[in-house]
């Protein structure tokens, strides 16, 4: 399960790579615009913005994710990405933090980039930061006696979960696509106690939660803070640097 509420905390650091990727997009009047993973939708609707006489196409695979992004005014469905299928007015995709999930993603992208129609745009965004300390510490932790038996079933993804800018380059351009890929880091100001491990909390750690009693969940967290706060020691006035590396990919059929 997601917790739109706690995904949304630093939703405006949250939302810096999704506008980075949207700004190489170059469609002008685009039929059908396909948002797959909009989670709570704060980001889809500025999509409806940008393109008003487009017919907007959101999914989740989460329920909890779907029911904020209806209550924001976005026309989502629950849909796994597995099962989507390219309508054909289909002329713009953006799936923004989302593959990272799906441990299938690549050949995802080329089953998609051989059924959408010349003159698409494929857009995709991905963390990079799975040997960072913050997941690293993760693993680290859930590798331990205490924990490993009752996180066994979690899968804690490691640096193979994603690929870096010039992979995902050959794949667009294997399957006969134009692409601009890069990688961003963006060193990001967080304030409060305990400042990494309430980001983590909203995503990497979400597996982890689900895995746990409440009882065992709240000793994991506080298990793991120092360990973070030590990493990512907070600055004199409070706040905690943390570097947040993104993959991007957007891709033209030309």
């Amino acid at each position: 399960m997601w917790d739109p509420a706690k995904y949304l905390d630093y939703s405006d650091l949250r939302g810096r790579p999704f506008y980075d990727l949207i700004g190489r997009i170059d469609a002008v009047s685009p039929r059908r615009v396909v948002d797959l993973g909009c989670g709570p939708g704060n980001l889809t609707s500025s999509l409806a913005q940008r393109w008003p006489s487009a017919v907007l196409e959101a999914s989740d695979s989460s329920p909890e994710m779907v029911e904020a992004a209806r209550a924001a005014g976005v026309p989502a469905e629950v849909l796994d990405v597995h099962d989507w299928k390219p309508a054909p007015d289909t002329d713009v995709v953006v799936t923004n933090a989302v593959l990272q999930w799906v441990p299938d993603h690549r050949e995802l992208l080329s089953r998609w980039a051989g059924q959408l129609s010349s003159g698409a745009w494929l857009a995709m965004q991905v963390p990079g930061n799975f040997d960072a300390p913050s997941h690293v510490l993760i693993r680290e932790l859930a590798g331990e006696p205490e924990w490993a038996a009752k996180l066994e079933p979690v899968r804690l993804r490691g640096d193979e979960t994603v690929g870096d800018p010039q992979e995902y380059a050959d794949l667009f351009a294997d399957a006969g696509w134009l692409v601009d890929a890069w990688e961003t880091t963006y060193v990001q100001r967080l304030a409060g106690e305990d400042a990494v491990l309430e980001w983590v909390s909203g995503t990497a750690l979400r597996p982890i939660k689900a895995a746990l009693d409440e009882a065992s969940w709240e000793r994991f967290r506080a298990e793991l803070a120092p360990r973070l706060n030590e990493a990512y020691p907070p600055r004199a006035d409070g706040t905690t640097w943390f570097q947040f590396r993104r993959v991007f990919a957007v891709a033209r059929l030309p």
